[in-house]
């Protein structure tokens, strides 16, 4: 993302919505050397996995959380920097 577009995507304006997304982010990383460790130490395949899917949801909820504050900033501003097909498109690679 350029630093233009940082400066105006929807999800750094709403200090609220930066702040979960942040939290939802820092949790991810969290998970994440959890997984490093428990590979690192031979861990079952379980934990293993188990660890992998709180990291992979914890991802697409950050990422759903972006994407929900720029479509309710392009609800309130339709006329903003975000085109509905661009934030579609979005959306869509999420899945």
């Amino acid at each position: 993302m350029s630093d233009a577009a940082a400066i105006n995507d929807p999800a750094t304006d709403d200090p609220e919505a930066k702040r979960k997304v942040v939290n939802r982010l820092k949790r991810a990383q969290g998970q994440l050397a959890a997984v490093i460790s428990a590979v690192e130490e031979d861990a079952s395949c379980r934990d293993v996995v188990h660890q992998l899917s709180a990291v992979s949801k914890a991802l697409d909820r950050a990422g759903f959380l972006v994407i929900s504050t720029a479509l309710r900033e392009c609800l309130t501003d339709p006329d903003g920097d975000m085109a509905p097909e661009e934030l579609e498109k979005l959306f869509l690679s999420l899945a």
